[in-house]
């Protein structure tokens, strides 16, 4: 089994910062992509931003520019540092760890708890 535990959340001024981050920890044999999510209240959830184990990343276009995604492959650890923060970006952030846990299994993908983003104009 793998866990997903985030941290990080809380209160943030409009044009402020925040940094979260995400660990995976359990049965893994190697980690594929690590990512970001976000859902606000009577909304879908959507893509922030991801990386692969190479480093490549991908971003929302309403996030490009403000958020950088960053990973600890070492520590199994993804990050997401959160910089010109707007009130739409208040949403439960919910990160997500694409993990093959045996060399033989196949990748699953396993999400966290979410941790709580709020920020106020």
């Amino acid at each position: 089994q793998v866990q997903v535990v985030e941290s990080g959340g809380g209160l943030a001024q409009a044009g402020g910062s925040l940094r979260l981050s995400c660990a995976a920890s359990g049965i893994i044999f190697r980690i594929n992509t690590m990512g970001w999510y976000r859902q606000a209240p009577g909304k879908q959830r959507e893509l922030v931003a991801t990386v692969t184990s190479m480093g490549n990343t991908n971003y929302a276009d309403s996030v490009k520019g403000r958020f950088t995604i960053s990973r600890a492959n070492a520590q199994n650890t993804v990050y997401l540092q959160m910089n010109t923060l707007k009130p739409e970006d208040t949403a439960a952030y919910i990160c997500n760890a694409n993990v093959q846990e045996k060399f033989y299994s196949g990748p699953k993908d396993y999400w966290g708890q979410g941790t709580q983003v709020a920020v106020s104009s």
